[in-house]
């Protein structure tokens, strides 16, 4: 298949490109500058100049495709809605009926449920979710009427040295000399590998469902503390435990995220697409995988 992909200049869409080219698909990749066009080049894929505001660009884009990936995201900007949604509509627009779009969404939808786990009949509201935006964007492709919609929620994803909140621990462990928890710490997260999670993608990509929501997910749970303990071991600092009001200080709202646990039930993936994780687990990674050997490097 032709697929055009949103974000493969970065972490999640640069290894989903990679899977993706591995299984034969040919891709075409949104790249807003020099350096992401660089990259996406440098990956095998065919670049297209624009961004997410460019709306006849992403539509002709979509229209030369058999299948499109939105993979593109900012978690922190509080302005990415008023930014996806027209982005959406102009992809969703230019796709032929039945093809193929997978939206890239995320565990945070949930509402904390103090660790009961989540599956994908969980109601799920923007009011109660850290991250509105993902739940009005799913509403919206679900709503679509044409392409065959997959929504993919995934976990903390890991692996390959990345992750946004992985590496801002190791570099705030590196640079203050300890790696911090809140309270306890006992709250629990799931996770996934981002090449196992990019294996489902291309299985949701050629099976081609239709409004289908889907977690993905390991089955293990890690505690923020274990999370924060493994850093700490990598990088030579030390556990710390800290207040809620100590870490609203330093993060903001984004403290409350953290003693969130919602844990995902990746049930219907495993059932669906006969999808198992492979790669090493988290705590793995962290103590003497990609993030062991960047942090020694």
């Amino acid at each position: 298949m032709q697929i055009f992909l949103t974000g493969a200049s970065g972490y999640l869409g640069g290894v989903l490109t990679e899977h993706l080219i591995a299984a034969g698909h040919r891709v075409s990749a949104l790249a807003r500058s020099q350096a992401a066009r660089d990259r996406v080049t440098g990956l095998g894929a065919e670049a297209v100049p624009g961004d997410l505001a460019d709306t006849a660009a992403l539509r002709l884009a979509a229209e030369r495709a058999d299948a499109v990936v939105h993979a593109a995201v900012d978690f922190t900007d509080p302005a990415m809605r008023k930014l996806e949604e027209p982005a959406l509509a102009a992809m969703l627009a230019g796709l032929r009926p039945g093809s193929p779009f997978v939206y890239t969404s995320t565990g945070l939808v949930y509402p904390d449920t103090r660790g009961v786990p989540v599956d994908e009949d969980t109601s799920v509201d923007s009011e109660h979710s850290p991250q509105p935006y993902k739940v009005l964007g799913e509403r919206q492709v679900l709503a679509a009427d044409g392409p065959a919609v997959t929504v993919i929620r995934a976990a903390l994803i890991y692996g390959r040295g990345g992750s946004g909140l992985l590496q801002g621990m190791i570099a705030g462990a590196r640079e203050r000399g300890v790696a911090t928890y809140i309270g306890d710490g006992a709250n629990e997260w799931s996770s996934v590998h981002v090449d196992d999670l990019a294996r489902l993608y291309v299985a949701a990509l050629e099976r081609g469902d239709r409004q289908l929501v889907v977690n993905v997910a390991t089955r293990s749970r890690t505690s923020m503390r274990q999370i924060a303990e493994a850093v700490a071991g990598t990088t030579g600092a030390r556990a710390l435990s800290i207040s809620l009001e100590q870490a609203r200080q330093a993060l903001g709202p984004f403290a409350g995220v953290l003693t969130r646990s919602s844990p995902l039930d990746p049930s219907r993936a495993e059932r669906v697409f006969g999808w198992k994780p492979v790669e090493p687990g988290l705590l793995d990674e962290l103590r003497t995988g990609s993030y062991a050997t960047a942090t020694r490097a």
